[in-house]
């Protein structure tokens, strides 16, 4: 169908809510976005944008403002807590040229998208906090100061604690992972390579990589315990208490460590893949139908993913219903297998038993040496698949 002169709202500002924006406008479509925030900002440091993320910018016409801002990642590597010992090295130059990965500052992305949103003459209308939202063939969002704002379509964008998401699919409690992460920012002092890399101890885990430029270091500190943190990137702790708790590990992890001066911590639970992501005429995408875990970097390129198929179906259905209901069968598997594969991946650096550990290690090393590609290709299901293809 076409989309031009549907009026479609968007409840959110973030990554996935201004991608659906530009998608959406592209066809056609008259976009409003909403925001309850004051201006367009986004909490949280670094992410990681792989090739199945990148072809959407690209399509978008986004490529050079992202090359402009982030560090072409060269490596994924595997190292050993105690003195960084090198594991595993996954070679992200093995990747076709075509399809490059990136290490970026969300505040970046969400800079870029907001620019290419204004651009398109998209509006963004602030300090809209969202009460509720009634899903149905006429949609009506009530706001928190007792307003109301209708349109053709609503979507909801507003992540974790998305307002739409209940009215679709009822209230589910999450489940804390007994592990929560400390987030921070590091001057580049000690010239880190462009690489993630993943420092593995028993039952933590420390992921560092360079951004902007490498003029900074994005560090993420996982560990387990029984104690419980609130979920959320907005919560402060003191640089101490991260510390200590990886105080055994050595080499350039002690280093990056020592020198963080400002940190969040968050716990980290699991959420159910959301059972109905359409309802009436509205849809939600990104973190509201399926929060994942971090341990995959996919939370903000399975949001892009979303905003584009959501555009795309409903660009080539014929009427609203039909293409809400095929955004949500080309969408729900894939999801679903990435937030599963993400919830089993941290027990993998997390291992504790030393003969375990070095089985474990020791098989990475072999396949590291032996079968570099093979080790990427691994990952083909998720890095090689072009959600902009798709027809």
């Amino acid at each position: 169908m076409s989309l031009a002169g549907l009026k479609i709202k968007i409840v959110g500002a973030g990554i996935g809510g201004l991608t659906a924006a530009l998608a959406l406008r592209a066809r056609g479509a008259e976009v409003t976005v909403l925001e309850q925030a004051e201006a367009i900002t986004e909490v949280g440091a670094g992410l990681q944008v792989s090739p199945n993320g990148f072809v959407v910018l690209r399509a978008l016409g986004l490529e050079d403002a992202l090359r402009a801002r982030a560090v072409q990642g060269q490596a994924v590597e595997l190292r050993d807590y105690k003195a960084g010992r090198l594991v595993s090295r996954l070679d992200l130059g093995l990747l076709p040229a075509d399809q490059p990965y990136f290490f970026l500052h969300r505040a970046d992305l969400i800079d870029l998208l907001a620019e290419a949103v204004r651009a398109q003459g998209i509006k963004i209308r602030l300090l809209q906090r969202v009460a509720r939202i009634e899903a149905t063939d006429t949609p009506v969002i009530h706001l928190a100061n007792g307003a109301e704002t209708r349109a053709d379509l609503v979507v909801g964008a507003d992540g974790l604690h998305s307002k739409l998401r209940p009215e679709l699919n009822g209230v589910t409690a999450p489940f804390f992972t007994r592990q929560v992460a400390w987030r921070a920012t590091v001057p580049n002092t000690m010239n880190h390579p462009n690489v993630a890399r993943v420092h593995m101890g028993p039952h933590r885990h420390v992921v560092s990589y360079p951004l902007r430029g490498g003029e900074i270091v994005n560090i993420v500190a996982v560990q387990e315990r029984m104690g419980w943190a609130e979920e959320g990137w907005t919560h402060r702790d003191d640089p101490d208490n991260l510390r200590k708790a990886f105080g055994d590990f050595g080499g350039d992890t002690a280093r990056l460590l020592g020198a963080v001066e400002n940190v969040g911590v968050w716990g980290l639970f699991r959420h159910p893949v959301a059972r109905s992501w359409h309802k009436g005429h509205t849809a939600i995408l990104g973190d509201a139908a399926h929060p994942t875990l971090p341990f995959m970097a996919q939370g903000a390129v399975m949001a892009m993913e979303d905003a584009w198929v959501l555009a795309d179906a409903l660009d080539k259905a014929d009427n609203l219903p039909e293409g809400l209901a095929a955004y949500q069968a080309r969408r729900h598997a894939r999801a679903s297998k990435v937030v599963e594969t993400a919830n089993g991946n941290a027990w993998k650096y997390h291992l504790s038993l030393p003969p375990l550990r070095f089985g474990a290690h020791l098989g990475l090393r072999v396949a590291s040496s032996l079968a570099p590609k093979k080790l990427l290709q691994q990952f083909d299901w998720i890095y090689r698949y072009d959600v902009t293809a798709e027809g």
